[in-house]
């Protein structure tokens, strides 16, 4: 299956739409470091998911998901530091936990059947 028609891919790319939306509300002295720090660990939830759908082999395809998967787990670390700091409500994050979430048990699914 090609990647564009992945689920998870879909999810991932609404989640990139989302972080862009909530790293613009963020203090300008974060521009350069959390808010980047964020918008790179949702740019790479899809894009792991495309590289490792273009590789010739399930473990390899497993392996660029389990660096989705980390970037997943990072991005949910970093929303839960903008809440810490009082940079977002736990309600702000809402969607963006909730399609973290959902990509993560996608992701496990998956790797879990290329792992067979």
């Amino acid at each position: 299956m090609i990647y564009k028609e992945l689920t998870v891919w879909k999810k991932a790319m609404e989640l990139v739409k989302e972080i862009y939306t909530l790293t613009k509300k963020l203090p300008k002295e974060e521009t350069y470091s959390l808010s980047d720090q964020m918008r790179r660990a949702a740019v790479s939830i899809p894009s792991n998911i495309a590289e490792g759908n273009g590789r010739k082999t399930n473990s390899e395809y497993a392996h660029f998901l389990n660096i989705s998967r980390g970037s997943e787990c990072e991005l949910e670390t970093q929303l839960y530091i903008c809440v810490m700091l009082n940079y977002f409500t736990e309600e702000e994050c809402e969607l963006a936990f909730s399609l973290l979430s959902e990509i993560g048990k996608m992701l496990n699914s998956l790797i879990s059947k290329l792992n067979k």
